[in-house]
């Protein structure tokens, strides 16, 4: 910080300074902060959610302490400045970030020679981000292209709870023995986990009117790999000589609801943050509400879910499509995927069950409420038994995609949506 002296020296010296000198130098030195015809935009992201206990929830990160989160991540749309975004929305005390880096991913927790830049807030290199609150990084310059891997670290000095989280079937994070390796291209890895803590966006500079598609819904959408109907949504955004470079952000939270809370808050509760929020978000993709119907009714963890109606999803489709009409945003909306088999014994599917989500996959086809509909029912139903997925596109629990169904997914989508 200055001293008071120091500063009357500056404001002396800034008297005598003849102020158009002064802009033209500024100009001169500094230049502009990105030319006019760019702007930000959100590359990749995951929606933040709080620490749960629910049994198969991904817990092995608990607390950290004098150490480096490691995590790798899949962008969609390349660039040559970003700037990342961290989040401590769910912690309940401030998250002191003793240093941070970011780098162009090489194999395991490596980064490529020569690649590192470290990563500052507001020109200092650590950061303290009050409870509920998200972080974002200054600009740093760094040439990644379309589809390229990133890989951010995360110094954590004092003891700290991972509360703030995204749950994720990968192995690409993960914590070092003690110290600081922010800024070391090899890190000596201590633990390999499944889960994100703390970081939640990469932005970067794109040429304006580049599109960015946020992906809104439940485990169907978030996945676990970049095999998802998203990334491969991505991939072909990106090779597309037809359409231009967009990018695709997933905003999908397993075991998400529409309606209610449950895993995250739900998607009426969180669309702001994770849809409206996102920067240069031009359109949405509507795929949830197949475990508003699939808990209808149904006990767990000592809460009971309400029983949810046809009527009571299209309700809440329609303030999200009024929500993202106000932004100006396009909206798309992607039926149901059959589910009869899933955990029959648990009541999760019912006959009755199927029945709400035809009735809804109907109105989304019918309705001419949103801009247009994906009919991802239409292609990965069976067509002898439209009740249950494809089997060569099942992954086996009769909900869930496979790698092959991903595929089919997303080149079911009409990629001229997005021109």
């Amino acid at each position: 910080m200055r001293s008071r002296n120091s500063w009357s020296c500056h404001l002396e010296q800034t008297r005598v300074f003849p102020v158009w000198l002064f802009y033209i130098t500024g100009l001169l030195l500094c230049g502009p902060a990105f030319a006019e015809d760019e702007g930000w935009i959100r590359t990749w992201g995951v929606s933040p959610m709080a620490r749960v206990d629910w049994p198969g929830a991904i817990n092995e990160l608990g607390v950290a302490k004098n150490q480096t989160l490691r995590q790798r991540v899949r962008i969609s749309a390349g660039g040559h400045r970003l700037r990342v975004r961290f989040s401590n929305e769910f912690g309940t005390k401030p998250l002191f970030i003793g240093s941070a880096s970011v780098g162009l991913s090489a194999s395991g927790a490596d980064i490529k020679a020569g690649s590192l830049r470290p990563l500052t807030f507001g020109g200092s290199v650590s950061s303290v981000v009050p409870a509920g609150s998200p972080a974002l990084s200054d600009s740093v310059d760094i040439d990644v292209g379309s589809l390229g891997e990133l890989t951010i670290s995360l110094f954590l000095p004092e003891e700290v709870a991972l509360e703030t989280v995204h749950y994720v079937d990968l192995q690409d994070n993960c914590l070092s023995a003690n110290g600081d390796f922010t800024q070391q291209e090899v890190m000596p890895v201590m633990s390999q986990t499944a889960t994100r803590a703390f970081l939640t966006g990469v932005e970067i500079m794109a040429v304006k009117g580049t599109r960015v598609i946020v992906a809104l819904g439940d485990s169907i959408t978030d996945g676990g790999s970049d095999t998802r109907w998203p990334d491969k949504l991505a991939e072909r955004l990106n090779v597309s000589k037809k359409t231009p470079a967009a990018a695709v952000v997933n905003a999908g939270i397993g075991g998400n609801q529409v309606l209610g809370d449950g895993a995250g808050v739900s998607a009426l509760a969180r669309f702001d943050r994770d849809v409206l929020a996102v920067p240069g978000v031009s359109d949405v993709v509507l795929l949830e509400g197949i475990n508003d119907i699939g808990a209808s009714g149904m006990t767990f963890q000592g809460k009971t879910f309400e029983v949810r109606s046809a009527d009571d999803l299209i309700s809440g489709y329609k303030q999200l499509i009024a929500r993202a009409h106000v932004r100006g945003l396009k909206i798309y909306g992607a039926t149901l995927l059959p589910f009869e088999g899933k955990t029959a014994d648990s009541g999760y599917y019912s006959p009755v069950k199927d029945e709400v989500r035809r009735s809804i996959n109907a109105w989304i086809r019918t309705s001419g409420a949103f801009d247009g509909v994906i009919d991802f029912d239409r292609v990965m139903r069976d067509p002898k038994s439209p009740g249950r997925l494809r089997q060569p596109y099942d992954s086996g629990d009769n909900l869930h995609p496979g790698e092959a169904g991903y595929k089919a997914m997303s080149e079911s989508i009409d990629l001229k949506l997005f021109k």
